[in-house]
C-alpha cells in the first residue's frame, strides 16, 4: 500500500508527537481506516516531507509521531505563474488540479472581456478558498511538498502589468514562433491563457504592451483546459523537469 501523505498546515518537527487536523483525522481515521503502527507522510509546504507513525486512531482524533524530515526532490527548475481567465464549471478546478501535479508554482484566477463566469463578493472568495483545497490535494497525490498559491482573482490588465523579470507568454493561433523557440534566462515564466471565446483584439494588443510574447502550440485550436495544460507540459519538457 502506497504511504497516504496528508498536508498539515503548521510546524512539524522531527521526534514529536501531533494530533492531525479534523480534515485528515477523518480522512486517514474513516476513509482509510488506518490504526496505530502505520505510516504516513508529512508536509507542511516547506519543501520537506515528514515520516510518521500513527500511535492512536479513531474516527474523528488520529495522533502521530514524527519520525524523521526528508527533503522532497520534486520540484521543477522552472518557476511558472499560470494567469488563467477564469472558466465554466469543472473546468477550472481541473485546470488547476492538473497544472499542480505539472509543477506550476502560482495561479492566479482572471477576469477578461470574454471570461463568461460572474463571481465576486463572498462567492468569489469561497471559490478561491476551493481552488486552495483542490492545490493541497494536487499535492498528496503528485508528491509535492511545496503548495503552490492561488492568488485573489484579478483583472487581465492588472495581471499583465504587474512587474516581473519572467518571460512572459501568450497563446495566439496566429503567432509565428513556437515554445520551443523561446530562450530562457531567469527560469521564470508568466503563462496567460485566455478565457473559451479567446481574448479581444484590444485585450491582445494590451499583452503586446506589456511585454508578452505570442507563441503557437501548433495548428489546432484548443479548449482552454486543454491548452493550459498541454503549454505547461512542453514548458516543462522545454526548460524543467518533464520527459
Amino acid at each position: 500500500m502506497r504511504v497516504p501523505r496528508v498536508h498539515q498546515a503548521r510546524t512539524i518537527s522531527p521526534n514529536t508527537e501531533i494530533s492531525l487536523d479534523a480534515d485528515a483525522s477523518a480522512h486517514i481515521g474513516r476513509v482509510l481506516r488506518m490504526s496505530e503502527g502505520q505510516a504516513i507522510s508529512l508536509f507542511n509546504g516547506d519543501g520537506n516531507d515528514y515520516p510518521a507513525i500513527i500511535t492512536a486512531a479513531g474516527k474523528k482524533t488520529v495522533d502521530v509521531r514524527i519520525e524523521g524530515c526528508d527533503a522532497n526532490p520534486s520540484e521543477s527548475p522552472l518557476n511558472l505563474h499560470l494567469g488563467q481567465v477564469i472558466s465554466r464549471g469543472d473546468r477550472m478546478d481541473f485546470t488547476i488540479q492538473k497544472s499542480v501535479e505539472l509543477g506550476v508554482n502560482t495561479i492566479t484566477p482572471l477576469f477578461s472581456e470574454r471570461c463568461g463566469v460572474k463571481l465576486d463578493g463572498e462567492r468569489l472568495e469561497k471559490k478561491i478558498q476551493q481552488w486552495q483545497k483542490i492545490v493541497i490535494s494536487a499535492c498528496e497525490q503528485s508528491g509535492r511538498s511545496v503548495v503552490p498559491t492561488v492568488r485573489p482573482a484579478m483583472n487581465l490588465l492588472d495581471w499583465c502589468s504587474e512587474a516581473s523579470n519572467a518571460v512572459k507568454l501568450n497563446l495566439h493561433p496566429r503567432a509565428q514562433g513556437g515554445i520551443s523557440s523561446l530562450a530562457l534566462d531567469s527560469g521564470r515564466v508568466r503563462l496567460l491563457i485566455g478565457p473559451e471565446g479567446g481574448l479581444s483584439e484590444a485585450e491582445i494588443a494590451m499583452t503586446e504592451q506589456q511585454g508578452f510574447t505570442d507563441v503557437l502550440l501548433g495548428p489546432r485550436v484548443l479548449r482552454t483546459e486543454t491548452a493550459a495544460l498541454t503549454a505547461i507540459s512542453v514548458l516543462q519538457s522545454r526548460f524543467g523537469d518533464l520527459g
